[in-house]
């Protein structure tokens, strides 16, 4: 199993980001997908959810101003938010898993993640 973030970079409080995962699977698509994030000095947080059929997760710091959404197949992750603030600068986690009837909302604990991508949101 691969993961790949993209759509990271540098933005202007303000204004929004959408970031992008691209899961790789071989026979079964993931039951569950999320994206995570770590500033430096701070623990990893949860930022939002989904599982196969569609419910969403978020964390409140995000809520009102993120998306999570997935393509049917659940092989492209999405994350936009909107209105970001420069506290929305850190490394964005994509994950993945595969357990049927696992995923539980932002304490799911996930098997398959990838590398990251920064983001960086400057006031």
């Amino acid at each position: 199993v691969r993961l790949v973030e993209s759509g990271g970079g540098s933005v202007q409080a303000g204004g929004s980001l959408r970031l992008s995962c691209a899961v790789s699977v071989y026979m079964y698509s993931p039951t569950c997908m999320g994206w995570f994030r770590q500033a430096p000095g701070r623990e990893r947080e949860g930022v939002a959810v989904i599982d196969s059929d569609g419910v969403t997760s978020y964390a409140d710091s995000v809520k009102g101003r993120a998306t999570i959404s997935k393509d049917n197949a659940m092989t492209t992750l999405y994350l936009q938010i909107l209105k970001v603030k420069p506290e929305d600068s850190a490394m964005y986690y994509c994950a993945a898993d595969f357990r049927p009837l696992y995923c539980s909302g932002l304490g799911t604990q996930f098997g398959h993640w990838g590398q990251g991508t920064q983001v960086t949101v400057s006031s």
